[in-house]
């Protein structure tokens, strides 16, 4: 261990709240239960009409009701990514135990991201305008309901947090990207609490049929349970996914003066772009390697105190060759011991949503000493050769633990995770 070398910080970050919400469940313990269960939430799309698609399946929440979050006029105004963002804050909220009454509200921030905002929205209301021909039936609530920082806005405004308010918006980093600036923010003094996380709902019409048009999804229909695998010789695309997913994070002492249950610290931070290509990532992961050396920099650690990854993982053939390569050039020999999972054979990618769910996986890995596994790996691919937790999750001590998420446009965002221990 290099702890001896962790550098000190006069404000650390840990993580107090948790909020997911995902097709293998929502909330902390029927997510947690579904990833150790190797729960498939894949299945036909039922949300439109995809019986002329080439992907015909998703991982779509079908279990989710916004009334237990949101009133129900303000559902009428709101996207289904915003609805999401509202469901997975007060889970957040509810699992932190934390009532906002008692602290410096402009103290306490929200950045909260989505890749593509308020995409079902925007399909339905351009319908209206070229089908129907009747501008004038455009919602008065347009606007707001697919601006992709809309949802940061709504949940200052339901708790009244007065703090640094944004989104971020990187593809499939987008979120990760989120959690990492509210990690700057509080180091820095701007902030003491930071409500940040990602949503997405794009399994619309335009979304699965922009993604079917690049050729980056599974067309396993006949097989949903299958179409998600990560690492797997026989992968062939990702599966869409939709939800949301938030974090609170908080000062150390801020959390310990409330006396907060802390699930660990959030240590280090990662940020690179590739400057390569729209959508591929670059040759042997270059962006990636420097994202993850990074981070592991950041948290003051050495790549050997490193147990776990929560891989980016989305089940393309390119992107798992290239992410092994990666881990490869910063690991080197010990890449083979660390434990690689992609929590996304379960969930679906859940693109600008991703990186927040990813993390929380991540943190609970590191809290209860657990991995996750990669569900679906039947056949070896010698281009990915590390150990990926194939279909039982494993017991193992994660000291410290990656949280990869890497997007669209050379987008690169790599997130560590410690046991939180007194210095």
């Amino acid at each position: 261990m290099a702890l001896d070398r962790k550098r000190k910080r006069e404000r650390r970050v840990v993580v107090t709240g948790l909020g997911p919400v995902t097709s293998i469940g929502i909330g902390v313990e029927p997510f947690w239960n579904g990833l150790l269960s190797g729960k498939n939430g894949f299945g036909p799309i039922s949300r439109f009409d995809a019986s002329a698609y080439d992907t015909r399946i998703a991982a779509e929440i079908t279990n989710f009701d916004p009334l237990q979050f949101i009133d129900r006029k303000s559902i009428q105004r709101m996207d289904l990514f915003t609805q999401f963002a509202m469901a997975a804050a007060e889970l957040a909220v509810r699992d932190a135990e934390i009532n906002f009454e008692q602290f410096d509200r402009d103290r306490i921030g929200v950045i909260f991201g989505s890749g593509i905002g308020g995409m079902g929205t925007y399909f339905k209301q351009t319908q209206t305008v070229f089908e129907l021909k009747r501008p004038d039936r455009i919602s008065p609530f347009f606007v707001p309901m697919i601006i992709s920082d809309i949802a940061a806005g709504y949940i200052s405004i339901r708790y009244q947090v007065k703090g640094p308010n944004y989104a971020t918006t990187s593809a499939c980093a987008t979120s990760a990207h989120a959690i990492g600036n509210g990690m700057m923010l509080i180091e820095r003094g701007d902030a003491d609490v930071m409500i940040v996380g990602g949503s997405e709902a794009s399994i619309t019409e335009m979304g699965v049929g922009g993604f079917t048009a690049m050729k980056a999804m599974s067309t396993r229909n006949d097989d949903p349970q299958h179409a998600s695998r990560p690492f797997d010789k026989e992968r062939d695309g990702f599966v869409i996914g939709e939800g949301g997913s938030v974090l609170i994070i908080e000062e150390l002492r801020h959390a310990l003066n409330r006396g907060a249950k802390i699930y660990c610290e959030l240590s280090g931070i990662g940020f690179t772009g590739d400057a390569f290509h729209i959508t591929q990532p670059a040759p042997n992961g270059e962006g990636a390697v420097r994202s993850m050396k990074r981070c592991i920099e950041n948290a003051g650690l050495e790549p050997t105190d490193i147990d776990y990854i929560n891989a980016h993982g989305t089940s393309t053939p390119f992107n798992d060759k290239t992410e092994t390569q990666a881990m490869k050039q910063v690991f080197g020999d010990y890449a083979y011991q660390l434990l690689v999972s992609s929590t996304k054979s379960m969930t679906g990618h859940l693109l600008g949503a991703a990186g927040a769910m990813e993390a929380i996986a991540t943190v609970l890995a590191v809290k209860n000493d657990v991995v996750p596994p990669t569900i679906n790996y039947e056949f070896p691919d010698p281009d990915c050769d590390l150990n990926y937790v194939p279909n039982q999750m494993q017991k193992k001590i994660v000291n410290a633990a990656l949280s990869n998420a890497f997007g669209f446009g050379g987008h690169n965002a790599t997130l560590c995770f410690e046991k939180y221990r007194e210095q």
